[in-house]
């Protein structure tokens, strides 16, 4: 049955003032349908409710693609600020993510908007990132009248994929706290504050390389609260009360949520797809009410606004190019069904569809992309259970193998130097913008903030060689893999194509000269050399980290011993991609990849401590002993 039509106008009442329990006060934007003659539409409409902490106002996230759209096909649309943002009042209580009072706020306004008279009783939410967080938030204080989600690339545990990952900071997270601080309540009527935020950002790669960061020592000083968060996300290792919030690890919690119909949507290259896919698996395991995933071939951002079927500089085709059209589509479908009662058809469709990349011929298109290609394909559940775990041991000769165990025994070492740190070519990051310094004489305040900023990282796949212009590169701009901090492991060419969907595992046995070191590994898809690509095209899929003094889990720190052998375990958030048949299947182990990360100083001090840097000697071995190697989730083809 076709969903809801266009039948009505707008009418805006903006900073509507709702009181919470504690009598501060958030300021809300209320779209309601409306008649041609102006007057509001009689009756009572479900409610859609968007919260953010950046900007109830903003056109392109919320206003154009949320109120105009939903409100003339019969919603009322909220949008409200978050306490202590925009023009909300609850000035000092705004921690980033790590905010408290999101549950009960969230609460307090769907019931309070369920006893307006122009409500029929139910709200759905809506929103992406910090907008998803919210949702859930509101979600574990289960508000009577909430009654369907759509939690949109969400992280459920900012110690483990947001603002750190095993055991190391997201510095993407340090660069997201210029764009809360530039527009925070507390400087905004202070221009020098304002004007060092501003400057921050626009010397935001010459600051990553300024660490251990100190209190008082960033522009990010200017805001205390935030600068208490930033302390926090780059000092606490260890899993401990802060992290252990609701407001920023949910995982605990998931049993308290509502059941309730709701989507988790995400993409492969976004930093969150652990987190999306995982809070799925758990509430279709649960809840009684249907439960949905979608995974597409995006970033943070690219599924959503003027969308594009390419990320980087890989071109996945059309059935990728979704945008707000494609999206608003989809939820409206659902919101129709859970909040109006209209058989749309929702209740009949797979639980689970995934974006399964590759199958493209590889070559170069029009704007300069790779075609790597891809299609949609519907599941069941998630992790797909015909799934087979195949290992792939890694040899002194820099093989992958897929056999029943390693074939013969060696080491290889390589030299971790700080001050040389492996280069984020391109990483699944968010937030991490850096703002474009304007030429001499033009006034920044003609000049947004958000039309300045472009991500430090490319956040999608590029092709794994330096450039000019990359954080931490160096003439002569080598491949990642020519450079001898970056160990490389490969199959042979394939002879037959094979689909790896579902998290990997890499399974090192280490030593290292220091005390404390990192080891991280990348997937990747290597293309043979071509005419467009001489070299191949080295795509990366998916990657991670663990800082050594963690091996043994985030609640304590084991330090090493100088050349003893540790078995570690890095665990890889999920992809879904179609190897085709000449392709290798490639790893790449090192311990660093900056700025994506933190640079590791080798000391073994005490976490964004240090007080100096050393080079480390770090080796993976191999052997029946030490059986390293790469676990992967393979689909049988047929």
């Amino acid at each position: 049955m076709a969903g809801s039509e266009v039948e009505f106008g707008i009418n805006a009442s903006l900073d509507v003032y709702i009181p919470m329990r504690d009598g501060v006060r958030l300021a809300t934007d209320i779209y309601r349908p409306a008649l041609p003659d102006g007057e509001n539409a009689p009756g009572s409409f479900p409610v859609i409710l968007g919260r953010t902490s950046y900007d109830k106002s903003n056109p392109v996230i919320w206003v154009d693609a949320v109120a105009k759209f939903f409100t003339p096909r019969g919603y009322v649309v909220m949008l409200q600020d978050l306490r202590g943002r925009g023009r909300s009042e609850g000035t000092g209580q705004y921690f980033h993510t790590a905010n408290q009072n999101e549950g009960p706020d969230g609460f307090d306004t769907i019931e309070w908007a369920a006893a307006q008279e122009w409500c029929n009783g139910r709200v759905g939410m809506a929103g992406s990132s910090h907008g998803g967080i919210v949702q859930n938030m509101a979600s574990l204080y289960r508000p009577p009248h909430l009654s369907a989600l759509w939690v949109d690339v969400a992280p459920t545990n900012a110690f483990a994929y947001e603002a750190r990952q095993g055991g190391a900071m997201g510095l993407h997270m340090f660069g997201a706290l210029f764009l809360h601080g530039y527009d925070s309540q507390e400087i905004r009527d202070d221009a020098e504050a304002t004007a060092r935020i501003e400057q921050g950002a626009e010397n935001l790669r010459e600051l990553v390389w300024q660490t251990p960061f100190q209190r008082g020592g960033t522009p990010i000083a200017e805001v205390p609260h935030l600068e208490d968060i930033l302390m926090h996300y780059y000092r606490d290792g260890v899993y401990n009360d802060f992290w252990a919030q609701e407001s920023l690890d949910q995982t605990p919690h998931f049993g308290r949520m509502a059941d309730i119909p709701a989507v988790y949507s995400g993409g492969w290259y976004d930093p969150f797809a652990m987190d999306v896919t995982g809070q799925f698996t758990q509430m279709a395991k649960q809840n009684s009410t249907p439960q949905r995933l979608i995974m597409g071939p995006w970033n943070h951002v690219r599924m959503r606004g003027a969308g594009s079927s390419s990320v980087g500089e890989v071109e996945f085709g059309e059935d990728a190019l979704w945008g707000d059209p494609v999206y608003n589509e989809l939820r409206l479908a659902w919101f129709d069904r859970w909040l109006k009662d209209i058989d749309t058809g929702v209740e009949d469709e797979a639980a689970v569809r995934i974006f399964v990349m590759g199958g493209g011929d590889g070559r170069r298109d029009a704007a300069g992309n790779m075609r790597h290609g891809g299609k949609w394909r519907t599941e069941k559940a998630w992790p797909l259970g015909r799934a087979v775990q195949r290992s792939y041991f890694l040899d002194v000769q820099g093989a992958l193998t897929a056999a029943d165990g390693p074939a013969g025994t060696g080491e290889v070492t390589w030299e971790h130097d700080p001050q040389h740190p492996v280069p984020s070519i391109s990483a699944n990051v968010t937030g991490f913008y850096e703002w474009i310094k304007l030429p001499e004489g033009i006034d920044t305040a003609y000049v947004p903030g958000r039309a300045r900023m472009r991500s430090m990282i490319e956040d999608g796949p590029l092709h794994q060689k330096e450039a000019p212009g990359m954080t931490g590169a160096r003439a002569p701009y080598p491949l990642l893999a020519d450079r001898p901090d970056v160990m490389v492991f490969q199959t042979p060419a394939l002879d037959e194509e094979i689909e790896v969907t579902g998290a990997s595992e890499v399974r090192l046995w280490v030593s290292s000269s220091a005390p404390d070191t990192d080891f991280t590994a990348k997937l990747l898809d290597i293309y043979p050399p071509s005419e467009d690509y001489p070299d191949g095209f080295h795509l990366p899929l998916v990657d991670s980290i663990l800082r050594a003094r963690f091996r043994e889990g985030f609640d304590h720190e084991a330090f090493l011993q100088p050349g003893e052998i540790y078995e570690i375990v890095i665990p890889l958030p999920p992809i879904s991609n179609l190897f085709a048949a000449g392709h290798r299947i490639r790893l790449y182990v090192a311990s660093s990849n900056f700025p994506r990360f933190d640079i590791n100083p080798n000391t073994g001090e005490p976490m964004g401590r240090h007080t100096h840097q050393e080079v480390a000697r770090n080796t993976v071995h191999f052997g029946p002993e030490y059986p390293s190697r790469i676990t992967l989730p393979i689909i049988p083809a047929g």
